[in-house]
């Protein structure tokens, strides 16, 4: 069975960093998409980052340049660094993973596996 787990999140004051940890296991496919979301209280899950076999990576707009994701084949960790981090950063941070490849996108409904979620806060 493939298993996602985020590491502990954390509070940050605003304009400071912080890295989010996925671990997979389970996972016995030739490709992947993966991704992470978040979502905040009475929001909607939205897309942050997302990166596929081959290392493409896309973001949503407003992560551009502030967030990085990343994976780790040697330890099977999929990470998310975080900068200049924002209050309306603040949310439920969740790793995802779907069979989609080629295609990567960041819609929720492609990914069949989600990790447990990990809360981000950030205080202005």
């Amino acid at each position: 069975d493939v298993k996602l787990l985020e590491s502990e999140g954390g509070s940050v004051q605003a304009g400071g960093s912080l890295t989010l940890s996925c671990k997979i296991s389970g996972w016995t496919y030739m490709s992947y998409c993966m991704a992470w979301f978040r979502q905040t209280p009475g929001g909607e899950r939205e897309g942050v980052a997302t990166i596929m076999t081959g290392g493409k990576k896309t973001y949503e707009d407003s992560m551009k340049g502030r967030f990085t994701i990343s994976k780790d084949s040697a330890s099977d960790t999929l990470n998310l660094q975080m900068t200049s981090l924002k209050p309306e950063d603040e949310g439920m941070y969740y790793c995802a993973a779907g069979l989609t490849y080629p295609f990567c996108d960041l819609d929720p409904k492609d990914f069949r596996f989600w990790g447990q979620g990990t809360q981000v806060t950030v205080s202005s």
